[in-house]
């Protein structure tokens, strides 16, 4: 099948609803159809941005008047070794395909997301983190090796060892240097279908990050939720595998998947017109104090992975209800040292501005060495802010006033959330050599810059 130009023209949003642009968008089905695609952008003069699930909160997978390679259709399991737990697949593979492979012969991904509607090429190329990154470190920890189609046509594999600044670099690099066509990924051994869960209450942020930081040793997962409008008050959820119930059925799809009906009885794809009246400031609120009140009881109980690891998608297109405008979502890495003053001050004022964020979600870290890593030894906390016409602006130079606070705090960014990271914004916190080699390794895998996507020009294009 050609791919061509004519009929594809069409409006994209990120996941949050807040970013629209038009391109011109493709669907390859077969590997030679990517290669074809960058002879149809030299030929046009247009640029290419890779598209997964399109569930990046910014403008990852946006490319203003140019092409979007949309590469769900390959999506294929192309082997899988229930012996090793080694399995290679195409970057169009969700992580809801994977699991439901690997799960009944007794293996798990090491590394999965909040949702399981992510796939594996926009896993790698923003080098996703779990609930367990303090333990198992980042998705593209556990790759194999990976094949890969450059702009200049070149193919090529890159594993730990292979092409080992490519393998570091394609791993994080936004999908800006190459096309990962073929991933082989180690899965995770388990006992169980169900894990454990401990849930605790937390009155302060110190409190939180104080069970993040004691408790990460003795869990394999442990996650934190905060109100971040009564600041302060959340609650940990942490988690470990069962050893004790190999029970297969519990290792089967149909009673991983999430139900579809709320009791039972109302469609979950509805509840997004009921919760839209509360996503304000003050609907926010009683929610957040409704939950920290019914958290208060510290309790135990065995829930099953999918369940415990993919929370975004108990309600089908829940980002729906934050409205016409949408959300955007903002998370910043902090060390440990320096994360409580910080995150306080920025807490503080979003309040005092009338901007507070409506959830905050903590997590625990470790560092590792991927060219454009977020990663360090601390935490991790993502806010998600509802925008308007009215507040956007506003919202904007806030965050931009983040950014300089979380830098002079010794701080990170995630290139797969935020949507105002600036071009000295990355240059501070990657550093001028880690830019200078991201840059290097550009013009060799694509000196005719054919791979551009809005992000790449907002965060790199005056680099």
């Amino acid at each position: 099948m050609s791919l061509t130009l004519e009929k594809s023209f069409t409006k994209l949003e990120n996941f949050g609803h807040s970013l629209k642009t038009p391109a011109y968008l493709l669907r390859p089905e077969t590997v030679e159809e990517i290669t074809e695609t960058f002879g149809l952008a030299r030929k046009t003069g247009l640029t290419v941005t890779l598209r997964g699930a399109g569930r990046s909160y910014n403008d990852a997978a946006l490319n203003g008047g140019g092409i979007v390679l949309d590469l769900s259709g390959l999506a294929r399991v192309k082997a899988w070794d229930p012996g090793s737990g080694l399995i290679t697949a195409e970057p169009g593979l969700t992580l809801e395909q994977l699991w439901q492979t690997v799960l009944p012969d007794g293996w798990w991904p090491p590394v999965v997301s909040g949702t399981m509607l992510t796939t594996l090429g926009g896993c790698l190329g923003m080098n996703i983190h779990g609930k367990n990154n303090f333990r198992m470190g980042t998705f593209g920890e556990h790759v194999v090796e990976f094949d890969a189609i450059l702009p200049t046509g070149a193919e090529v594999t890159c594993s730990p060892t292979k092409n080992g600044d490519l393998f570091r670099a394609i791993i994080s690099g936004m999908g800006m240097l190459g096309v990962i066509t073929s991933v082989t990924l180690q899965m995770k051994k388990i006992e169980s279908g169900l894990l454990e869960v401990h849930a605790w209450p937390t009155r302060t942020l110190e409190e939180q990050l104080n069970s993040l930081l004691e408790g990460a040793p003795h869990y394999d997962y442990i996650v934190g939720w905060l109100d971040t409008i009564t600041i302060g008050h959340g609650q940990i959820h942490a988690a470990n595998y069962v050893h004790d119930d190999p029970d297969p059925a519990k290792m089967q799809v149909s009673y991983q998947t999430l139900p579809g009906r709320l009791f039972g009885v109302m469609p979950k794809r509805l509840l997004h017109y009921f919760m839209k009246p509360f996503v304000n400031n003050l609907g926010s609120w009683g929610v957040n104090t409704a939950k920290y009140l019914a958290s208060l009881r510290r309790h135990t109980f065995r829930q099953s992975h999918a369940a415990f690891h993919f929370l975004l998608d108990y309600v089908p297109k829940w980002e729906l209800s934050y409205g016409r405008d949408g959300l955007i979502q903002y998370q910043s890495f902090l060390p440990k040292e320096t994360a409580l003053q910080t995150w306080t001050e920025m807490l503080d004022t979003a309040k005092k501005n009338g901007l507070p964020s409506y959830l905050g979600v903590t997590k625990r870290h470790r560092p590792d060495d991927f060219l454009l890593t977020h990663a360090l030894d601390g935490f991790s906390l993502a806010l998600d802010f509802k925008v308007t016409n009215r507040n956007r602006s506003r919202l904007l130079a806030m965050l931009r006033d983040f950014d300089r606070t979380v830098l002079e705090a010794g701080g990170r960014f995630y290139f797969a959330k935020n949507s105002e990271t600036a071009p000295e914004t990355a240059l501070a916190f990657l550093g001028e050599e880690t830019v200078a080699r991201f840059k290097a390794l550009k013009k060799r895998t694509d000196p005719h810059n054919l791979l551009e996507s809005d992000l790449y020009r907002r965060v790199f294009g005056s680099l």
